[in-house]
């Protein structure tokens, strides 16, 4: 059985410990995976999950001024791009907006530089808009 003086010792450790840690993953890492999953769902067609967790809600307004509601606009836009890559850059944040630098390519297309314009909303990087080259 531990002394108190042992288990007092063992708790402060922990809580020591427990400080160095990590903080969480900075904006940049935060910034890369919002642009990674813009990737991914991009590729899967996810136009759902491209609405309502990785595009800002500026951009989905502007998506949506053909008229049409934001998945069924990406729908139409992205719908016949086959097998898209998407490469991060340079990631610069300032403050609460950021820019992603990306290459993209897809079947029959030919490769693209462009950067992303990211901006928090509620906490979490969202797409503000796609491609300035």
């Amino acid at each position: 059985m531990r002394s108190p003086g042992s288990r007092a010792a063992a708790l402060l450790l922990t809580a020591v410990l427990a400080g160095c840690g990590e903080s969480g993953p900075s904006d940049e890492e935060l910034v890369a995976r919002t642009v990674n999953d813009f990737g991914r769902a991009t590729a899967a067609k996810d136009y759902a999950g491209l609405c309502q967790r990785i595009l800002s809600p500026d951009l989905i307004e502007d998506v949506e001024s053909i008229g049409l509601p934001c998945e069924r606009a990406l729908a139409k836009a992205l719908s016949r791009v086959k097998d898209p890559r998407l490469t991060i850059g340079e990631i610069k944040v300032q403050g609460e907006t950021a820019t992603a630098e990306i290459r993209t390519s897809a079947t029959g297309q030919a490769p693209s530089r462009d950067t992303l314009r990211l901006q928090q909303v509620r906490g979490a990087w969202r797409i503000a808009s796609l491609g300035e080259g």
